[in-house]
């Protein structure tokens, strides 16, 4: 099944509702959102700096992982980015690909 890595920044308004919850709401939160979509959540955690919680998540495909970014973003208490991790069998696979490609310039 497909990974892919959330990155986490709440709003003010998220953060107000994650100190009246508590961080185990957020993990529960997403752990629920991952079986609704028939995956589910390999880890989550909060974090010092520019992030505020790396979430890892398994889910079927594209098209789950998107509908999970929406629906958090469309919140408006946190903002989202998506990456899509790949194995290393599929970084292998990737480079090993022929690829037909000028670099500029040349």
């Amino acid at each position: 099944m497909p990974k892919y890595l959330f990155e986490a920044n709440y709003t003010p308004e998220g953060l107000q509702g994650l100190k009246q919850a508590g961080a185990a709401s957020r993990v529960a939160a997403v752990s629920d959102l991952c079986a609704a979509l028939g995956g589910s959540l390999d880890s989550f955690h909060f974090a010092f700096g520019d992030v505020d919680a790396y979430v890892m998540v398994d889910l079927p495909d594209d098209e789950a992982a998107a509908a999970a970014a929406f629906a958090v973003g469309a919140s408006a208490t946190v903002g989202v980015t998506t990456t899509k991790l790949l194995t290393v069998e599929e970084a292998d696979a990737a480079i090993g690909r022929s690829v037909a490609y000028r670099p500029p310039g040349s």
